[in-house]
């Protein structure tokens, strides 16, 4: 495929059909292997496969055509495979390229910290995905190249040109897309997968699209040992923190975290967690994530002017003319000192990601479970 440019705004050229790195040439011969990892037909109009409500574009019933942003084409499974075979892809990720066609391939706005996707259920480790260590990083084959066929597929299948419709004013490494799994066999006793958090069963293969990450990410690496301080014997900072020094644990770590979750914005958090922090909350008593995301909720409120403080209520709640949820009451009869939960009018938004390595490291990304965060059958596209 001969590359094309466009002049940039400012002073550089931009690639329409590539992300500006080499490419797997998508020759026919290529493009009818990697259309034999799903029985749907090439000439097919991808659609979507059950009803759909959603932030991030994937509205609509199921049978409509799936509009790609932010030109709104559509698009054939054939076309879906060429950015496949593009971005380095096997014929038995193309199922999970296919669910991720399904969003619509959403873009950042003016800022953005990409596109993030994680894989629940059985499909994860039949293509040897990475649940473990740099679950978002580089290194895996099936993670790397299903996380660029997104950006890839948004290029050429939605228009999306820097500097011509996708505005980021500055953008990140992380602009395009993020793949990773979720490490099932990590769960707690009790604890949900993703894919039955979303109404699938455990043995289905879903994934999760975050259609923005427009709260950034705030991610804790505990000091050497300083986890481990904690929930052995209690001492460290962190104890020193929680108030529990001296005190064998284990300890609810997210206390200390706490006071970082709404210092920048409002809103609840996907929060993805190593197998033994999920252990720890397990042991002191949070026996399913419904109960984690329910304490979060409630250590969420504050008082109204505090609430005032953050910038996206003004245009989320109307200018305050509307209705504040939890109270039933207008906004505008509250008293400065009413509280209300800065993590949303209840605890459903939250996500929670069990994955990643060895060691003890938290990562907070923003977005509303059901809303900017989506699941997609991968099932479906087999």
């Amino acid at each position: 495929m001969q590359e094309k440019w466009v002049p940039h705004p400012v002073n550089a050229p931009i690639s329409i059909y590539t992300d500006g790195w080499p490419i797997v040439v998508p020759t026919e011969e290529r493009v009818k292997e990697m259309l034999k990892g799903t029985s749907h037909k090439p000439d097919e109009i991808i659609a979507y496969q059950s009803d759909r409500e959603g932030y991030i574009g994937a509205t609509g019933k199921k049978g409509d055509m799936v509009r790609f942003h932010p030109r709104l084409w559509t698009a054939t499974v054939e076309k879906v495979a060429v950015n496949a075979v593009m971005a380095g892809c096997k014929p038995e990720y193309f199922p999970v390229v296919l669910a991720m066609a399904e969003s619509g391939c959403h873009i950042g706005t003016t800022h953005t910290f990409g596109q993030w996707l994680c894989v629940s259920g059985p499909i994860a480790k039949e293509i040897e995905m990475s649940s473990g260590c740099g679950m978002y990083g580089p290194g895996n084959r099936a993670n790397s190249t299903i996380g660029r066929a997104y950006e890839l597929i948004a290029r050429n299948l939605g228009g999306a040109i820097t500097g011509v419709n996708r505005m980021t004013s500055i953008g990140s490494p992380f602009e395009g897309c993020r793949c990773g799994a979720e490490n099932a066999d990590g769960l707690p006793p009790g604890w949900k997968g993703m894919n039955e958090e979303a109404g699938f069963s455990k043995d289905e293969s879903v994934l999760m699209v975050q259609g923005h990450v427009n709260d950034g990410i705030r991610g804790v690496q505990f000091s050497p040992g300083g986890y481990r301080a904690l929930q052995k014997s209690g001492h460290g900072g962190m104890a020193r923190r929680l108030g529990v020094k001296g005190i064998p644990g284990p300890h609810n770590w997210l206390e200390y975290l706490i006071p970082e979750f709404w210092a920048g914005r409002e809103g609840p958090k996907i929060i993805i967690m190593v197998p033994e922090m999920a252990r720890h909350l397990y042991e002191i008593g949070f026996k399913s994530k419904e109960e984690v995301y329910e304490w979060l909720w409630k250590k969420s409120f504050m008082t109204v002017r505090e609430f005032r403080n953050f910038s996206w209520p003004d245009f989320t709640e109307n200018g305050w003319m509307g209705i504040e949820k939890t109270t039933g009451k207008p906004w505008k009869e509250l008293s400065d000192d009413e509280m209300v939960p800065a993590a949303g009018p209840d605890p459903s938004g939250f996500c929670i990601i069990v994955g990643g390595g060895d060691e003890e490291v938290s990562q907070q990304l923003a977005g509303i479970r059901g809303r900017d965060n989506v699941f997609f059958s991968i099932d479906a596209w087999r």
